[in-house]
């Protein structure tokens, strides 16, 4: 498909309504984060280490974020003390992150504040309507779609 002029959407700007649609789920995201000393940016952070990307480099692909701004909210993370980093001892050009155990107990509180967020977030739409939503977006991100040059994570808020 892909061919918006066959559907009438030709003059929808898409990519803005998914670009708003995000930045409003980050703002929720953060007033219920706030509690806990967090921003949503830095939540994506902590849970794409927690998936296993450990260095900063990758962050930035699967986050699609900048090296500046990722050092700085690295840095702010380990401030809080809940990222450490450390040379890669087969490579010291590499620095490699993992949560700290003040990391590993914030993730293990956030389901609740997250799901209320999100609930927050979507309240508008009915479960069959959000359920709908969900699989467009995951189609939309799953390996079949051609490559853009980025990883689409699957499993992040």
């Amino acid at each position: 498909m892909g061919d918006f002029s066959i559907v009438g959407l030709e003059s929808v700007h898409l990519g803005m309504l998914l670009g708003k649609t995000a930045a409003l789920k980050d703002r929720v995201l953060d007033r219920h984060l706030s509690t806990l000393g967090i921003t949503s940016g830095q939540l994506k952070v902590l849970k794409t280490i927690c998936y296993g990307e450990n260095t900063a480099v990758a962050l930035c692909r699967r986050l699609g974020i900048d090296s500046a701004a990722m050092t700085r909210m690295l840095s702010r993370l380990e401030r809080k003390h809940l990222i450490l980093r450390s040379r890669d001892e087969h490579d010291q050009r590499q620095v490699r992150l993992v949560l700290t155990a003040k990391g590993d107990e914030l993730i293990a509180c956030l389901p609740p504040s997250e799901a209320t967020a999100m609930g927050e977030f979507a309240g508008s739409l009915s479960a069959e309507e959000l359920l709908r939503l969900r699989s467009l977006l995951e189609k939309l991100l799953s390996p079949q779609t051609p490559a853009i040059g980025i990883d689409c994570p699957t499993r992040l808020a």
